[in-house]
């Protein structure tokens, strides 16, 4: 008895969540499906480097943006819209989160994505970087073959002083 009741429970509980999830996505506002499967290329990108973002649903485009991280971007039209852009220079580094919204519905979708911190140029410095110690192994090996190679070279071409002359 006890087991046939816990059953019946279980059974009503799953009903009313599947029937409110149901009811939950089958009133879209403004018509259309809205933009799903959204994506972006690549999932971890660098302060002033572009990203690549995709999205389906919005055949007559949309928009995407991230407030602080990025401008507010159009999305082209098409089964698949796509969408380029550049990260700020000064946006935080960390984890944050992208909106698309379709420009024939209100339904807006997320996507996360990492902003990493910016890697600088060493523009500037000159010559205030020395070799390393491998680079300076390298030279000094290669001074030194040089040094035996001109050594056996002479003393090869050295001619004998013939004997009556001295």
């Amino acid at each position: 008895m006890r087991a046939f009741r816990a059953l019946t429970v279980t059974a009503a509980a799953c009903a009313a969540i599947g029937l409110s999830a149901t009811s939950a996505h089958a009133n879209p506002q403004g018509g259309g499906t809205g933009p799903s499967n959204v994506t972006v290329n690549p999932y971890s990108v660098h302060q002033g480097a572009s990203m690549q973002v995709s999205a389906a649903g919005c055949r007559n485009g949309g928009t995407v943006w991230s407030h602080g991280n990025f401008p507010q971007t159009n999305l082209s039209s098409g089964p698949i819209g796509f969408a380029t852009v550049r990260i700020f220079n000064h946006a935080s580094p960390g984890h944050h989160t992208l909106s698309v919204k379709c420009h024939d519905n209100n339904l807006v979708a997320t996507h996360r994505f990492t902003i990493l911190p910016g890697r600088g140029a060493q523009g500037g410095i000159g010559g205030s970087f020395g070799p390393s110690a491998a680079e300076t192994a390298m030279g000094a090996g290669l001074i030194g073959a040089a040094a035996l190679g001109a050594g056996v070279h002479v003393m090869r071409r050295r001619r004998p002083v013939p004997a009556g002359r001295a």
